[in-house]
């Protein structure tokens, strides 16, 4: 942090699809650099193209390279290379995979360094950054890898926040990952994000189950009994957890609102419902790392990219996220690193 504001490193992800435009159209916001020190990973070049095919020629930043150079009062622009790039807007592209996957990994090493204060990465085309090199399902794996800890994929908008237990999984591989084991650990992640990154003291979470109608007792799968249901046992010694629920009916029913955090068992079953009810404003953050990383909880969009239509909400209230989530964590280590020291009353003798 310099000057109180925290120091936001961002990702440039496709540059073939929307993530230089929700950039720029959010960095451009006076309000942004009053709160934060913004700084992009990415190029002059390739920055100022997008200035201009934007109209947003009073769009202002200062090129870095050496981050005593950050300047502290508008947005930096951290110089990952220097020559022309091939820009094909709404096109899936190895170039445009290639310049996603450099400007992360000088993003995550800042991170590691401790030049940024926190990370948050515009969406990428996950097979375009493979074509390029990139061995990762995805930024979760990735910075899984890199940061340190156990990700947790966290869907967050307000009061909503869905977790899933397993990510970037085929269908048919899911059921073998809901294990008693895999579904606690999810559950105590969850758990510990929810007091140290969101500040709730005494978190509810909810745990859904994998099959129709949770399984209704083993008529339409097992894997309720023998993992999802030993799971939420466990954690209820420790932790305010219920569950399974039958997925459609809980959301159908606006449970949700009832509990602090929602662990749905794979990928579509958590980021529909979710997406659904938030898509303009929710935020993916990865939880359970040593570092914290936010993005926009939407991709490339490629049918719109360089059409001057996308919608900046989700990537700024990512920053917004990003921000909360690195003093939160402040304050947890702040309370937390000195307890009070218990005295126990001894009882008098009568």
């Amino acid at each position: 942090m310099i000057d109180n504001k925290v120091i936001v490193g961002i990702s440039q992800g496709d540059i073939n699809g929307i993530g230089l435009e929700i950039i720029l159209k959010t960095l451009i916001e006076p309000e942004i650099s009053e709160i934060c020190i913004p700084v992009l990973f990415s190029s002059q070049k390739t920055v100022s193209y997008f200035r201009k095919a934007l109209s947003l020629e009073e769009f202002n930043f200062n090129s870095l390279r050496d981050f005593k150079e950050l300047h502290t009062k508008k947005p930096n622009v951290f110089i990952c290379y220097e020559e022309e790039v091939l820009i094909e807007l709404g096109k899936a592209s190895v170039e445009g995979g290639k310049y996603a996957k450099l400007a992360l990994e000088h993003a995550t090493s800042a991170l590691i360094e401790k030049k940024i204060d926190v990370l948050v990465t515009a969406p990428i085309n996950k097979h375009a950054m493979q074509e390029a090199g990139f061995n990762y399902p995805g930024h979760t794996e990735y910075l899984g890898e890199k940061l340190g800890g156990k990700p947790l994929m966290l869907l967050c908008a307000d009061k909503l926040r869905v977790a899933v237990v397993s990510g970037h999984v085929a269908i048919k591989d899911v059921a073998q990952s809901i294990t008693e084991q895999n579904v606690f650990l999810k559950i105590e992640q969850l758990n510990n994000s929810l007091i140290k990154d969101f500040g709730i003291r005494k978190p509810k979470i909810a745990v859904l189950g994998l099959n129709p109608h949770a399984g209704e007792n083993g008529k339409m799968g097992n894997e309720e009994e023998i993992a999802i249901s030993p799971a939420v046992r466990k954690a209820q010694e420790t932790m305010f957890v219920q569950g399974p629920y039958s997925a459609d009916g809980f959301f159908g029913n606006n449970t949700q609102s009832q509990f602090d955090g929602v662990l749905a068992m794979y990928h579509d079953q958590g980021l529909i419902p979710f997406k659904t009810l938030a898509f303009n404003n929710g935020v993916n953050f990865t939880a359970g790392l040593n570092y914290i990383r936010t993005s926009p909880d939407h991709g490339t969009a490629y049918e719109i990219a360089g059409k001057n239509l996308a919608d900046a909400s989700s990537f700024r209230e990512s920053i917004y996220a990003a921000i909360d989530i690195f003093k939160n964590r402040q304050l947890y280590t702040e309370i937390s690193s000195n307890p009070l020291i218990s005295n126990p009353t001894k009882k008098e003798r009568s």
